[in-house]
């Protein structure tokens, strides 16, 4: 069909991309309100966190926004090399590797989750050191994940270039058509947040139990809709 390579991606693709978002806003609001005051999948932040900690004269300071920033990157650095060469997967939609990467995030974040269980959702120092840790690599695997993912993704992790794309577009700065998904998207990664923080309130063992759950949907949503058999096309025939 003409044009159909330009089409964006699916419902389904974009109801991934929205549980994504909301994964990551739990992931962070956990890690900003116990972890240390800083955040797993915004990194921006974290530098200008680091700079502040840096101006403090209080070295103590700079221990979370570096340990963030070293398992965000190492994150991105494993699934970088695991998803080397998704632009030649022929497979439809998100790239195989792309999605195995998302599962072995699923993974850790159940590790995550269940660490966090065990400390009753009350971890000590150095367990916060290293729950930051397995947070900032599980976003750092689902940002390069979706940068791999090609046409059908989008960002899931940090959300300030599509806020300001989106604002732009529909100012008539920027040409093309405005992602309308962009403000479920952040409705979503608020709402990711919002339930980690009253989990952690009213039942902190279990705070961390959602994010895992959610990035595990939208693995199983995007595989199912890439993977059903097409209904079959009802021939036509001339009266």
């Amino acid at each position: 069909m003409p044009g159909a390579q330009g089409l964006g991606p699916g419902t389904a693709d974009h109801v991934a991309l929205v549980l994504l978002a909301a994964a990551s806003g739990a992931v962070d609001a956990l890690a900003f309100t116990v972890l240390g005051h800083v955040f797993a999948g915004v990194m921006t932040g974290n530098l200008a966190l680091l700079g502040i900690a840096f101006a403090s004269g209080h070295p103590i300071d700079l221990t979370a926004p570096l340990v963030a920033l070293a398992g965000f990157v190492a994150g991105i650095w494993a699934t970088a090399l695991t998803c080397r060469g998704c632009a030649a997967d022929t497979r439809p939609g998100w790239p195989t590797r792309a999605l195995l990467c998302l599962a072995a995030e699923t993974g850790l974040l159940t590790v995550h989750a269940s660490i966090w269980a065990g400390s009753g959702g009350v971890p000590g120092r150095t367990l916060r050191e290293v729950l930051l840790c397995v947070a900032a690599v599980a976003m750092g695997g689902q940002s390069a994940a979706m940068l791999v993912a090609g046409r059908v993704a989008r960002p899931s992790t940090y959300f300030t270039g599509s806020l300001a794309t989106y604002v732009a577009r529909n100012a008539g700065v920027l040409s093309g058509a405005s992602d309308r998904w962009v403000p479920v998207r952040l409705a979503a990664l608020v709402a990711g947040a919002a339930v980690a923080a009253v989990l952690h309130r009213w039942a902190p063992a279990w705070a961390a139990v959602p994010p895992p759950v959610l990035v595990l949907a939208a693995v199983l949503i995007t595989t199912y809709r890439h993977t059903r058999p097409r209904p079959a096309a009802i021939p036509l025939h001339k009266g």
